[in-house]
């Protein structure tokens, strides 16, 4: 069975940055799992994965414009501290939540002062060429459930 959109693919992964530097890959006890055509995974995964099938090895480069896309300076911004609600101390380098008009996002702290926080909302892969490197594990077709909750289902059903 091919992977295509409303297909289930499972599949680990390692992923690398442009220097070669391993940055996460999957347990290799449980594949990752991804409702293909819903917009669960970057561009150019999902790409990468489509037609391909079970026991499939890739080894693919993904740019910037497929990936993360690229770094927008205008997504640094200084911030009241009392819109970061979090437990323990602020320090640079930590990612926290912030609500927004458009809901939850994720910035990573780029400097704390006494009543300000200056942050940034760029992913963090945002900008980089990566490496994918992944084996497909399984291609199965997605129940209606899956669908309409618009991601896969790990064993056993429904898990968020």
């Amino acid at each position: 069975m091919k992977v295509e959109a409303g297909k289930v693919v499972s599949f680990h992964y390692a992923l690398y940055d442009s220097e070669g530097t391993l940055i996460e890959q999957s347990s290799p006890e449980t594949p990752t799992l991804c409702l293909m055509g819903a917009g669960n995974i970057i561009r150019g995964v999902e790409a990468a994965l489509t037609g391909r099938e079970a026991g499939d090895h890739i080894d693919v480069q993904i740019s910037p414009e497929d990936g993360y896309g690229h770094r927008d300076e205008n997504m640094t911004q200084r911030l009241s501290a009392k819109y970061l609600r979090h437990a323990g101390k602020l320090r640079p380098g930590m990612r926290v939540p912030v609500q927004t008009d458009d809901g939850q996002r994720w910035v990573t702290v780029l400097k704390v002062g006494l009543k300000t926080v200056d942050v940034d909302a760029n992913h963090p892969l945002a900008g980089q060429t990566l490496r994918f490197v992944m084996d497909i594990h399984e291609v199965r077709d997605a129940s209606a459930e899956e669908k309409s909750h618009g991601h896969a289902h790990g064993p056993g059903g429904h898990q968020h």
